[in-house]
């Protein structure tokens, strides 16, 4: 069960700000937001997952803002951001502490249970979607960056109905197994 307490929070541009110094503090330690002049400010994909669990009521001058409207909101300038949300969502429920990745796309740094704050993320998860197409070159790139980061690479697959199943992978070399291949032809 999820002990985030209720927070308000008000919309500025498309970010949830919260103002009250007795609660950022908290949110900060339960891996929430980014400090910035004293006030907690929240991504998208935080955003959304506190309106959807009831734990942000997030007001834009005096009209308060539900999880459908920020969601329209949000796709009008992130086109992954459900996918974002549904990966978060995902994490978060499993009682991980997950932030913003390093820009592989949909990607997320994920802390082992218990240690956030202590030390750095574990795991860098990037999602695709079923069906959606990616190079093999460019999944072997990301596969080599985040292991080079010293994290351990996971694909987190979004099913047509929305579940999310994770893949732990590790480096491919391509080039030897191409070579095997061409041996194992030769006559």
């Amino acid at each position: 069960m999820d002990d985030t307490p209720i927070v308000n929070g008000e919309m500025i541009s498309d970010q949830a700000c919260i103002s009250d110094k007795s609660l950022i503090h908290e949110l900060e330690l339960k891996g929430y937001g980014e400090i910035e002049n004293e006030k907690l400010f929240l991504k998208q994909f935080e955003t959304l997952y506190l309106l959807y669990t009831k734990r942000l009521i997030l007001k834009k001058i005096k009209k308060q803002i539900d999880f459908d409207t920020f969601m329209n909101i949000c796709q009008k300038t992130d086109s992954d951001i459900l996918t974002k949300f549904l990966i978060y969502r995902d994490l978060r429920n499993r009682g991980y502490v997950v932030k913003d990745g390093f820009g592989f796309g949909s990607d997320f740094r994920v802390y082992e249970r218990g240690h956030f704050g202590e030390k750095g993320a574990k795991y860098l998860v990037f999602g695709l979607n079923e069906g959606q197409q990616e190079k093999m070159g460019n999944l072997q790139k990301k596969i080599e960056d985040i292991t080079h980061m010293g994290k351990e690479p996971i694909i987190a697959v979004i099913d047509r109905r929305g579940e999310v199943i994770y893949y732990k992978i590790n480096r491919m070399n391509f080039y030897e197994n191409k070579a095997r291949l061409e041996e194992s032809f030769q006559l």
